[in-house]
């Protein structure tokens, strides 16, 4: 093919590419104008509000990697409950963050003393963003000197709150009561998350003494791993789990394929999780520091999978898949507290410590008796605790400061939601009835079955 019948049978593409080469020789010869070119106040304003609301709804789909990761990890005749109680909770906590949870988080904490926001119900859109709705152009540089959408930055932050009740979910799963578990999610959602992110990231008194969560490593997942903890030790372990001896019996994934599905998920969901708590991109720095971000909760990740099944052998006696799934998770929980790192080699040495502390984790809960069926606690209490104290090590954190903020979020938040199951076990009752516990919640308490194909296996019980 001669030069002229090749150029003129790829015509367009050629007309592109000569477009592409003049213009970045147009910039090359006149680099000045490139450097005079910033982002205007309404393109940042624009690019924030963007990426809130596509990291958010990122965040959203952790959701489902919570419901696939739960509802594998549970007998068959549970896993219709599991996706209820996770669509739920999701709903509840908007609904719970929107009336109440968000002014108490955000909203005027320097009144209180930096331990509470406002009382007042709802959060609403500016009055300079209304009026930018309705035709009043004077209201745009007002709008655009806020940095972001105001309804974009609650949009981003209650997903995090759906996150923490999330977490108590596959802690409590096949044993406590649906709307037990609602009353308590709602509580969570509405006051205890929010008083932990008014101390926090909403400017209270640990927030003055310098405490370092980047995206939430104690804010978020311990705080939904104290809660979860609260409520398995006034709940109980599932019947069955323990034999009288003390042993614990073999529970394993009824569907490792959708458990490892749902960890898959998480880990996409963490890079909005953690990348959108840069909480900016409208310069190069942002742009950097992001990608810095995503960098190191990928390598964390990673380093956690392969430190749990290394030690899964010693620790659990086998080379352990479910171990291996929950190391991915404490590796994204402990990197959380600080992605932004530079030297990225920390997020590796911080995400394999946090798998090799999930799987020593685990099988301390099995020894003492505690039934934690998706390993919640070990991958988010235990990995968060760790992960909060290691930006002393590379992010610049005060120890002794990052140590109050552990203890004090921990014992808040274990102190009132062991009273809350408490209270809700002797009013309600927390646990399904032994009966219903036995059929399984699907068929006793939804009349129906996630498998109805399939023929399920009666279990043997120690008082049986």
């Amino acid at each position: 093919m001669t030069l002229v019948r090749f150029l003129s049978y790829h015509r367009p593409a050629v007309i592109v590419a000569a477009a592409c080469i003049g213009l970045l020789a147009f910039f090359l010869v006149n680099p000045s104008l490139v450097r005079a070119q910033g982002v205007d106040g309404e393109t940042n304003f624009v690019l924030n509000t963007f990426m809130f609301l596509v990291w958010g709804a990122l965040i959203m789909w952790m959701c489902a990697g919570f419901t696939m990761l739960e509802s594998g990890s549970v007998r068959t005749k549970n896993a219709a409950m599991i996706c209820l109680k996770n669509i739920g909770l999701y709903s509840i906590a908007g609904l719970a963050f929107y009336f109440l949870g968000y002014n108490l988080m955000y909203v005027d904490v320097d009144k209180y003393a930096g331990v509470i926001g406002s009382v007042a119900g709802l959060y609403v859109s500016s009055a300079t963003e209304v009026a930018l709705l309705d035709g009043d152009e004077n209201a745009l540089a007002h709008v655009v000197d806020s940095g972001y959408s105001t309804m974009s930055d609650w949009f981003f932050q209650m997903v995090f709150v759906a996150t923490a009740a999330s977490i108590v979910s596959g802690a409590m799963a096949e044993r406590v009561r649906m709307w037990s578990f609602f009353l308590f999610v709602l509580v969570l959602t509405a006051i205890i998350y929010p008083i932990v992110g008014a101390w926090t990231w909403g400017g209270g008194w640990l927030s003055e003494m310098g405490f370092s969560d980047f995206a939430g490593s104690t804010i978020v997942h311990s705080t939904g791993g104290w809660a979860a903890l609260a409520g398995i030790l006034v709940v109980g372990p599932r019947l069955g789990k323990f034999r009288r001896d003390g042993s614990a019996r073999a529970t394993p994934p009824s569907n490792i394929l959708v458990v490892t599905l749902g960890v898959f998920i998480l880990w996409l969901g963490w890079f909005g999780f953690n990348g959108g708590s840069q909480l900016a991109l409208g310069s190069a720095a942002d742009a950097v520091a992001m990608s810095i971000v995503l960098v190191n909760t990928n390598l964390a990740a990673a380093a956690g999978v392969m430190a749990a099944l290394a030690v899964s052998r010693p620790i659990m006696g086998r080379i352990d898949l479910f171990a291996g799934l929950n190391g991915a998770i404490a590796g994204l929980v402990s990197i959380t507290a600080a992605p932004d790192i530079v030297d990225h080699y920390w997020a590796v040495v911080i995400g394999a410590v946090g798998g090799v502390i999930c799987v020593a984790a685990l099988k301390l809960l099995e020894k003492v008796r505690v039934d934690d069926v998706v390993g919640a606690v070990p991958a988010h209490l235990f990995a968060g605790v760790w992960g909060t104290i290691a930006v002393c090590i590379a992010g610049g954190a005060t120890f002794h400061v990052q140590l109050i903020g552990i203890l004090a979020i921990g014992a808040f938040v274990f102190t009132v939601s062991f009273g809350l199951w408490l209270a809700i076990d002797k009013v309600l009752g927390a646990r399904v009835a032994p009966q219903v516990e036995r059929l399984g919640q699907d068929a006793g308490e939804l009349g129906m079955e996630s498998y109805p194909e399939f023929v399920l296996m009666p279990e043997e019980f120690d008082d049986d």
